[in-house]
């Protein structure tokens, strides 16, 4: 029998352990939810307040006893670098310091308290002074968790009101169950034994009922079917710390996005206003060079290329002067031909020796009068021509045709190579001026001539373009036109395709905005970001068509007199 109530005695401190850490392990086992996992509780941001005029706007953040002033222009949210800031805090007046961020700093001790602080900040920027209330409301400290060496008696009482919690708000139908066919299956087991362990029994009965009570609970909230969890998943969720600010998308689809995070995404912006804007039709083109500042090499005979005096062809890219040598072409002598200049050589030989010895003779009959002066000098002009016809048909085999450059420019293209033989009319090198290029866009519609464009390169540059001229005839199916490019950057080449944007005779009211002011939305539907607030974007989804090469016209989707993001919407469409 002791030993019986000894077993008892150990199985019911067991029990009472076990019944002690159940509500611990049901709070863990309820917030882990199997069909909704809990998510974190919304990230925190530390306490701030912001104030605007029509020119200036000051947002202020309070973190860790110090005092952080934004102060940014309205209409483009550009930061002011140069301003004076002065303070009057719940401790007294103060001065802010610029910080490398572009803000300016403060001591203030104050905002570690909880409660409401009214501060008033004086500005002076570009000579004008503007006042700015701005009022901090710091809430009160999170509650600190127990600590885990709590005392055993503080675990006891937490247990019991979390099994009295669970007494309340569980549905008794399975206790009742449980305990009954426990209770029917004691009672056989003391009908069996007899009536001495009735008491031990019932103590164990009711230490064992204590000790599953608080389990089924905990199975209860698990989430297996479709009850909601418990309100310890509350209690277990990660709470950010304080003064954590993170940009995020908000649940009605605004982006909250604190100063400092757009003072590192550069974030700009602008104010619409609405004007009556031509229409704009895209045309595809592409560079050429221009025909008075360009030019092709071309050997007029055939021959052999050889390279000039200085032993090496011009390289792609080196720049030539006009009338520079830059190749030579050899022709070559056929067979047929070579023997014809050896009998013709051969004839003025033989011609040449007779002639000087006939002006030889003349040359001393002449003194004595037996030969006139007359004749004497045609045998000599015949003789000197006899020599220039045999010096020039020397040279026929040994004098090659100079290729020189017709213009001042760069080798944009070179096909020379030494030895090459190169067929008359066929081009051996190009010459272009790069600061002087023209784009040829094919247009299919009506568009209005004499009218200046743009032109959007493939990496999203824009070339302005000045008209040149239209063709008269068609090429299929367009009429091409040309455009001279107003101060070409060094790294356009010819060939280069481009979008140009010409003008229209249709006229249409819209707003102008930049194009990268407009993003792609996760349907697919354009949007941009209206800034509404100091640290707060909203999408907007508008219809846009070209303008220019650098922005495009809203024609509907957005008022005017909006603030809309121009320079960093990229940036903010991708904050979820």
């Amino acid at each position: 029998m002791r030993v019986f109530s000894a077993s008892i005695l150990r199985t019911a401190l067991l029990t009472i352990g076990l019944w002690a850490g159940a509500p611990t392990m049901s709070a863990a086992h309820e917030g882990h939810d199997h069909g909704n996992e809990a998510q974190a509780s919304p990230t925190t941001t530390a306490p701030r307040g912001s104030s605007r005029t029509e020119a200036l706007e000051l947002v202020a953040i309070a973190r860790n006893g110090r005092l952080a002033v934004f102060l940014d222009r309205v209409g483009t949210n550009e930061p002011v670098l140069d301003a004076t800031i002065q303070a009057e805090t719940p401790e007294g007046a103060a001065t802010g310091t610029p910080m490398p961020d572009g803000s300016y700093g403060f001591d203030a001790h104050w905002s570690l308290h909880p409660g409401e602080h009214e501060v008033l900040f004086t500005v002076t920027a570009s000579g004008a002074s503007d006042v700015f209330p701005v009022t901090l409301t710091v809430p009160e400290p999170p509650p600190e968790p127990p600590a885990a060496g709590a005392s055993a008696w503080a675990a006891g009482l937490a247990a019991a009101h979390d099994f009295q919690r669970h007494l309340k708000d569980a549905d008794p139908l399975p206790l009742a169950i449980g305990g009954i066919g426990f209770l029917l299956g004691s009672v056989v087991t003391l009908l069996m034994r007899g009536r001495r362990c009735l008491p031990a029994t019932a103590l164990v009965v009711l230490v064992v009922a204590l000790a599953f009570a608080p389990r089924a609970f905990a199975r209860e909230g698990t989430g297996h079917g479709d009850g909601a969890a418990g309100p310890q998943v509350h209690q277990m969720a990660v709470t950010a710390p304080v003064g954590q600010d993170l940009a995020r998308r908000q649940p009605d689809g605004s982006i909250f996005v604190p100063k400092p995070t757009q003072r590192v995404l550069s974030v700009r912006t602008v104010v619409t206003a609405s004007d009556i804007l031509r229409r704009t039709v895209e045309l595809p083109g592409r560079i050429v060079p221009d025909p008075s500042a360009s030019g092709v090499v071309q050997s007029s005979v055939g021959g052999r290329l050889s390279p000039p005096e200085s032993g090496i062809f011009p390289r792609l890219g080196t720049r030539v002067r006009k009338g520079e040598v830059i190749a030579y072409v050899t022709p070559p002598v056929q067979a047929v031909d070579a023997s014809d200049m050896r009998q013709r050589q051969g004839e003025l030989d033989q011609q040449i020796a007779i002639t000087e010895r006939r002006a030889e003779r003349y040359r001393k009959l002449a003194p004595g009068g037996s030969v006139s002066q007359v004749q004497l000098e045609d045998a000599q002009a015949e003789l000197k021509g006899l020599l220039d016809r045999r010096a020039a048909l020397d040279n026929i085999r040994q004098q090659p045709e100079a290729l020189k450059a017709p213009v001042d420019g760069v080798i944009a293209e070179a096909s020379a190579v030494a030895g090459q033989m190169a067929s008359p009319g066929v081009q051996v090198f190009q010459i272009v001026d790069p600061s002087r290029l023209w784009v040829e866009a094919l247009s299919f519609d009506a568009v209005a001539g004499g009218q200046d464009a743009t032109a959007r390169m493939a990496d999203g540059r824009m070339l302005r373009l000045a008209y040149m001229g239209a063709g008269l005839a068609d090429r299929s199916q367009a009429v091409p036109m040309h455009f001279a490019v107003e101060g070409a950057p060094p790294e356009l080449r010819t060939g280069q395709f481009v979008t140009v944007l010409a003008e229209t005779d249709a006229q249409q009211k819209g707003l102008a905005l930049p194009r990268t002011s407009v993003v792609r939305g996760g349907n697919g539907q354009s949007i941009v970001y209206e800034h509404t607030a100091p640290e707060r974007f909203e999408p907007r989804e508008v219809r846009v068509e070209p303008l220019d090469a650098s922005r495009v016209l809203v024609v509907s989707g957005v008022a005017p007199g909006k603030r809309i993001v121009t320079q960093g919407a990229e940036l903010l469409n991708q904050v979820r």
